[in-house]
């Protein structure tokens, strides 16, 4: 009796331990499900759902009559569930998909309709829930896509699921490409106006939610953006476009015919400092040439004999030097120290006045006027180089300007030589624009103007941001000297090394430059050792000065390498194309006399330039002078008559004008500021376009244009 008492005591603890068991697993599912059931499902849905961030359109950057520098261009990554529909029977699909196959052939022609049926029907064997069928797809073809069968029912009853990126686009290609610049995927390196405007051009991002699927891929679980992004604004730079085709054509022509290793050119106006084109060119292993860096802004360089400019200003502005001083040239020969300074060539005269040193670029002259002047007082000398603001930073607007220097007497390696190398441009590292911005203060009578590449910030067409000129310092020298350093300069292109600068139509102030490179440790007397930087810096019109202007080329090949003869000639390429373009630089011509000219014919364009032109024709419009679109102006009488249609109205009112006519630049402006999207094909003017006029179109519409000569 007591075994089977015992045996029983036994089980009645086993049951009661399983049944304490039980209870303990019953009470934690009840605290898992009812007490902490929330925060385990948050949980869940956090590993299987994410919000992403979608990226804002980037703001676009344009010139300065509106033409597009850079913009951001939609593709779209395409893809279908092939599950999303569950009353669909298999027999119907499969015919869906046969013509929804068809259709993408023919569209994307990137795989065969075989191909595509054969994708989505294996993802739907597999029970995927997402396969990528395309990836860039334009919206033009994302709307021809959503007409498809099968797609046309949707996202839940079709399938058709589709996630937007952006891809930045430069319609000119290589023009001013460095200076427009760029931003890294990850946003840590920034360049040019890209890196420079960076918070401006990019947006908000907005939301959108993903469901992770198999083989941890990611879809989106609605069409729509959870939170829209907020579209970037609009910059508007002070590059010419025209202008910079000119320039960037005349320096690589130069380039290629001296073989050089790299030059820029930059063309500022003279009174606010906006820089109207900018081209940095440079050699690479396949012998072309390519904007990979903007030697304008960041090559700090020795500069050569257009620092002798500055030299002369100081000693003049300090009274030490004038116009008519006698200096000795010694031969061409001068030696400080155990250092012996040369001229190019031998002087047809000894002694001659400082007019007469600079404009042939003496370096024994220019040396010698400094040396007798601050030989006892040499930080008087860099004092005054300080005053017109070399050895520090411009302070631009874009990152990247190289790191001036100019010696003090109390620096470590100031030597007995210093003084009279770096009064002919050595022993100093000073950028292009550094170079360029004192000439231009020269031109503006005195006043030092910070150059400036951007005018304008724009949201939606509408300006939310004018960028004014910055002056840096109102008057760098006496307005004496400056009228001093104007005969100069004028001097040096009348009689000097820049006669090649000479035109019959206008006259250019500036001052030639020829610099030498050490390739490796010092010049010394090898020259293997030594390379060249040919440039010529200056201004036009010289009595109304307009633009100033720098030409470098760095390494030019053979023995032609003086900045007069390399340098030069891009410059007045440069000058020429301008002074013919600019009308209020001319002088004029018909004061007093009746002009003899019939009403010239005149195709479309914007009306502004158009009514200004005819004014300044003194022809008679008839018409409305403040149209904001662009008019047709046809002779009548003694005058014009313009054309009452506004497309820029008809576009905002969402109707499609008659563009027959425009040219590339007129309707790219109307159009993208319009809110709508265009494609061009062909040059000359518009001869087709893709949507016919007086069709009601929806904003993001993209409409194709085919021009014509």
């Amino acid at each position: 009796m007591e075994d089977k008492k015992d045996i029983l005591k036994r089980v009645y603890i086993v049951y009661a331990c399983i049944c304490v068991f039980a209870l303990a697993i019953v009470g934690r599912v009840f605290f898992l499900q009812f007490v902490q059931g929330s925060r385990w499902k948050a949980e869940a849905e956090s590993l299987t759902t994410r919000e992403i961030d979608i990226e804002a359109v980037r703001g676009n950057i344009f010139a300065k009559d509106g033409s597009l520098l850079a913009t951001s261009l939609p593709y779209f990554e395409v893809g279908i569930d092939p599950l999303a529909n569950e009353h669909i029977t298999s027999e119907d699909y499969e015919d869906s998909v046969r013509l929804l196959s068809n259709g993408l052939a023919e569209l994307l022609k990137e795989h065969t309709a075989k191909e595509y049926y054969s994708m989505i029907m294996k993802a739907r064997a597999k029970n995927e829930h997402y396969k990528i069928l395309a990836r860039n797809v334009s919206y033009k073809d994302l709307q021809r896509m959503r007409k498809l069968p099968l797609f046309r029912l949707g996202r839940y009853k079709g399938g058709f699921i589709w996630l937007q990126t952006n891809q930045r686009e430069r319609p000119f290609r290589m023009l001013a490409s460095r200076t427009i610049g760029y931003t890294s995927d990850s946003g840590k390196v920034k360049v040019g106006l890209e890196g420079a405007y960076d918070s401006i051009l990019t947006g908000v991002s907005g939301k959108r939610l993903m469901r992770k699927i198999a083989q941890g891929a990611w879809m989106p679980i609605n069409n729509d953006n959870e939170i829209e992004p907020q579209h970037g604004k609009d910059i508007v730079t002070t590059i010419d476009i025209n202008i910079q085709d000119v320039a960037e054509n005349a320096l690589l022509n130069s380039l290629n015919e001296h073989n050089a290793k790299y030059g820029c050119v930059v063309l500022m106006e003279v009174a606010t400092g906006e820089i109207r084109a900018i081209a940095n060119l440079s050699r690479v292993d396949s012998g072309q040439y390519v904007e990979d860096y903007n030697y304008a802004v960041g090559d700090a360089e020795e500069p050569g004999s257009t620092f002798k400019l500055a030299s002369l200003l100081v000693a003049m502005d300090d009274g030490r030097a004038d116009l008519d001083d006698q200096v000795n040239l010694n031969g061409g020969e001068y030696r400080y120290f155990d250092r012996t300074m040369k001229d190019a060539h031998p002087p047809k005269e000894n002694v001659v006045t400082m007019q007469r040193v600079f404009e042939e670029s003496s370096n024994v002259g220019i040396s010698r006027i400094i040396t007798r002047s601050y030989g006892k007082d040499p930080k008087k000398f860099t004092d005054g180089l300080h005053r017109l603001g070399f050895g520090e930073k411009l302070g631009l607007s874009i990152s990247g300007e190289g790191n001036s220097r100019l010696k003090n007497a109390s620096d470590k390696d100031w030597y007995g030589t210093s003084l009279p190398w770096i009064s002919i441009g050595y022993e100093s590292l000073i950028t292009p624009l550094q170079t360029l911005t004192l000439y231009n203060a020269i031109a503006n009578n005195g006043k030092l103007v910070k150059p400036m590449f951007v005018s304008e910030v724009k949201d939606k067409g509408r300006v939310v941001k004018r960028y004014a000129p910055e002056v840096i310092n109102p008057q760098i020298v006496k307005p004496e000297t400056v009228k001093k350093a104007r005969i100069m300069l004028e001097g040096v292109v009348k009689n000097g090394t820049g006669k090649s600068m000479s035109s019959t139509n206008y006259q250019v102030a500036g001052k030639t430059g020829t610099a030498q490179i050490a390739k490796g440790r010092g010049y010394g007397k090898d020259k293997n050792n030594v390379t060249y930087q040919a440039s010529f810096v200056g201004y036009f019109p010289a009595d109304k000065p307009k633009y100033s202007c720098i030409v470098i080329v760095n390494a030019p090949s053979g023995d032609v390498y003086y900045g007069g003869a390399v340098a030069g000639p891009i410059f007045k390429k440069i000058a020429d194309r301008v002074y013919a373009n600019e009308l209020d630089i001319h002088n004029a011509v018909n004061v007093g006399a009746n002009p003899i000219a019939s009403v010239p014919s005149v195709k479309k364009g914007f009306s502004i330039p158009a009514f200004f032109a005819a004014e300044r024709l003194s022809f008679a419009v008839q018409g409305d002078a403040n149209a904001t679109g662009v008019a047709l102006l046809k002779p009548e009488g003694k005058g014009y008559q313009a054309s009452n249609s506004d497309p820029a109205k008809q576009l905002r009112a969402g109707v499609m004008p008659d563009l027959s006519g425009f040219n590339a630049a007129d309707v790219l402006f109307l159009i993208e500021n319009a809110g709508y999207r265009v494609r061009i094909k062909g040059s000359g003017a518009v001869s087709k376009q893709s949507i016919l006029p007086g069709t009601k179109i929806p904003r993001g519409t993209e409409i194709i244009l085919e021009l014509a000569a």
